[in-house]
């Protein structure tokens, strides 16, 4: 069965030329054409990534985003925006954006994106379903990460987190100690380079510091290297 894509764009040509694409790539596509239809369309149709525009009739994409996660909705969402400004991606992304596009784009690349979405979830998921009770455990102070089980408790609390928060996680517990880049986070999460926009990785982590630091100016678990980029490790003692 063809996975699903609901593409949420207003202006008609972009809308076609994005369907067309995608339904080329081999998806099925629906569409809306503002932002409380899309919320329909989620509910309705369950897709498996949107495909979002920022500026929307009605109910703009930064709404969208925000009430879908609001409900615990945690669909990948791919941010089309014709804004050249950081302030809206950056926003988007704390919102709980996975990834965005500015316009004019190509429609190639956005069905790469989404293919490399689709392609980390499916790794996900086909972990999870092969494993038995708990599988893997990582456990670094008061963090306890499944990866096989795609969960993850702070002091004994499961932890509500996005499918991209989730595998940044799994990464940094899984190289505990190392520092790391932000670009080798995002060749390794993200699954493609984003050339200078490394602020996707600054907003997922402060995402997972907001859920397992006390003081996120502070931090205990995941310490910022100036210059260089981020590590997960214990807290002291």
């Amino acid at each position: 069965m063809a996975q699903k894509i609901l593409v949420v764009e207003d202006e008609m040509s972009i809308q076609t030329l994005l369907q067309f694409n995608l339904e080329q790539a081999g998806y099925e596509v629906v569409t809306a054409d503002d932002g409380a239809e899309a919320l329909e369309k989620v509910e309705l149709d369950k897709p498996n990534c949107i495909i979002l525009d920022l500026m929307l009739p009605e109910m703009d994409g930064l709404e969208v985003c925000k009430e879908l996660r609001s409900r615990h909705i945690f669909t990948p969402v791919l941010m089309l925006t014709a804004k050249d400004d950081e302030f809206d991606k950056v926003l988007g992304l704390e919102l709980g954006a996975d990834d965005y596009m500015t316009k004019p784009f190509s429609p190639r690349e956005v069905v790469a994106r989404v293919k490399a979405i689709l392609r980390r979830i499916k790794q996900l998921e086909g972990m999870k379903s092969s494993t038995t009770e708990e599988g893997e455990r990582i456990q670094v102070g008061e963090l306890d990460v499944y990866p096989n089980n795609y969960e993850a408790y702070f002091q004994g609390e499961l932890m509500e987190v996005t499918p991209k928060e989730f595998e940044l996680l799994v990464y940094l517990v899984r190289h505990k100690g190392r520092v790391l880049t932000r670009e080798q986070l995002l060749s390794a999460v993200w699954n493609y380079d984003f050339v200078g926009d490394t602020r996707i990785v600054d907003v997922h982590v402060s995402h997972l510091r907001e859920k397992i630091e006390q003081n996120t100016r502070k931090p205990e678990y995941i310490k910022t290297i100036r210059g260089l980029g981020y590590k997960l490790e214990g807290p002291s003692t």
